[in-house]
């Protein structure tokens, strides 16, 4: 009896052992893979003027197999920048309809499922609601810079009234609880994550929306979006809208040559920047400072957002080029608004903006511009006698990202079948006669590097090979283990004779 008991004893120690050095190990790291970056803010403002404004603030026109028709699929979204642009969907047997936030930076379709403030309402998943919702025995928790959410992971299947024909079925996470997700105001229920398997949630095996679409369809891999809030207070009763082109072109939709970015990695849509111009004045960066953790371009992020370097150098550019002298550093930061007597427009005091993207022909790029219109933004209700403006730039620690300051001016096509991303100048960002954005070129990239993504960093890909690698090590050792356990012990047959630790290891290598 005392044989069999020390043999046992030592393997679930080291088992004990193992699983408390690493367990913490592999929490912490899936940890770090649940933050998705980059989300909205809210504002809350004041009825006086300089006041705090607080941060809490898509070429046929058809596709010839049937399946969609482009043009039922023009102004299919409402929103704006600021609370975001939406799609109604139908979800469930019998239907459910909700308004599902766009988003191409992420990957998850995730829905209300429970009662929330900020909500009218949310999708039922009981099977006497919906009898197609089917529970896939797992649950998902992601974190937003700003928010987040949990809920259980399921099936079911959704249509769009002006989408693709027919209904599919998809994964669903069904929100259960969320913290700072949701914004007073806003008319949407969940979130369409259009972005690459590696970003969904728990893992990369939860097949995200548009690749099913594309499965289940056959569609092209290919969808575009319009988003029609340039130069429009995002406060408007009445939000401008946008189009979600899924499986093609619209060329209705944009004016002039549409020109392409290579696709630098398949997680969120990243892009290779090789300078940015404030006016006609080259920030002479080094390129690789524009790249810094990556460059994305995401429908789901509000602002234009920068590497702190560049922030700090197009913030102190345009403080030089601009005719307004002793501007407030408070309007540079986002926490307070610029105010001008009602009816003086003050976008003639400020610069053009300009970023430079490596073209499919690696040895060109082509530039696209937005006016300062487009991120010298008004906001409304704020004073019966003052016009007053927010600065749609900020400063970013987790890489640059081309948000809704930009993507406004443009169409913007996400060609995921030959991995680039095409931009034109889009046909609803004009504000009396006057086009908001521009696109020209080719320039040559002779001037700028080779490579401009900088050096490698652990990006989250690597960390998904890196947990893959941690838990199959895991496994080894624990079956290791469990063969210890279950061997029998050797032991002399002497009657007294006990088998030590040090005899063992001693005996094995004599053998």
């Amino acid at each position: 009896m005392e044989e069999g008991r020390f043999c046992g004893t030592r393997p679930r120690v080291l088992l004990r052992v193992l699983l408390v050095l690493l367990v913490p190990l592999l929490i912490g790291a899936a940890d770090g893979l649940y933050s998705i970056p980059l989300k909205f803010s809210a504002a809350r403002l004041n009825s006086s003027a300089g006041l705090d404004l607080a941060s809490g603030g898509l070429s046929l026109a058809s596709d010839p197999a049937g399946t969609v028709n482009f043009l039922d699929m023009v102004d299919n979204l409402e929103g704006d920048s600021g609370r975001g642009y939406y799609i109604e969907m139908t979800i469930g047997t019998p239907a459910q309809a909700v308004n599902i936030l766009v988003d191409t930076g992420s990957s998850n379709f995730a829905v209300a499922a429970a009662p929330h403030p900020y909500i009218t309402h949310y999708f039922n998943r009981d099977e006497l609601v919906s009898s197609t919702y089917r529970f896939s025995g797992g649950f998902v928790a992601v974190r937003y810079t700003q928010g987040d959410w949990e809920g259980e992971l399921g099936t079911d299947v959704i249509s769009m009234p002006k989408g693709p024909n027919g209904s599919i079925t998809i994964n669903i996470a069904a929100i259960l609880s969320s913290e700072g997700f949701y914004l007073p105001g806003v008319n949407w229920q969940g979130i369409l994550g259009m972005a690459y398997p590696l970003l969904a949630r728990p893992d990369p095996s939860v097949e995200p929306f548009f690749n099913s679409l594309v499965r289940q369809t056959g569609i092209p891999d290919v969808f575009s979006l319009q988003m029609c809030g340039a130069g429009v207070s995002s406060s408007t009763a009445d939000p401008a809208g946008g189009s979600l082109i899924m499986g093609g072109v619209e060329p209705t939709l944009y004016r002039g040559s549409m020109w392409y970015t290579p696709i630098i990695q398949e997680w969120y849509y990243q892009v290779e920047i090789l300078k940015l111009e404030v006016g006609d004045r080259n920030l002479n960066l080094d390129c690789k400072e524009y790249n810094t953790d990556k460059a994305i371009v995401d429908s789901g992020t509000t602002l234009l957002r920068l590497p702190v370097n560049v922030f700090n150098a197009v913030v102190e550019t345009i403080a030089q080029t601009s005719l307004i002298k002793d501007f407030t550093s408070g309007f540079w930061m986002g926490t307070k608004l610029a105010c001008w007597t009602k009816g003086q427009a003050p976008w003639t005091f400020f610069p053009k903006l300009s970023i430079y993207l490596r073209a499919t022909n690696t040895s060109q790029s082509f530039r696209i511009t937005i006016l300062p219109q487009m991120y010298i933004q008004p906001v409304t209700e704020v004073d019966v006698n003052l016009d007053c403006y927010r600065f749609g730039i900020s400063s970013s620690t987790n890489g640059l990202v081309i948000g809704a300051t930009v993507m406004e001016g443009f169409y913007v096509v996400f060609d995921r079948a030959q991995k680039r991303v095409g931009f034109a100048v889009s046909t609803c960002a004009e504000r009396g006669n006057l086009f908001l954005s521009e696109v020209s070129g080719p320039f040559l990239a002779g001037g700028v590097t080779s490579d401009c993504m900088g050096d490698p960093l652990l990006k989250e890909p690597l960390m998904w090979v890196i947990a893959y690698a941690m838990m199959g090590l895991c496994v080894l050792v624990l079956l290791l283990l469990l063969i210890l356990l279950v061997l029998p012990c050797r032991h002399r047959r002497g009657r007294d004779s006990v088998i030590t630790d040090q005899s063992s290891l001693v005996h094995h290598r004599i053998k």
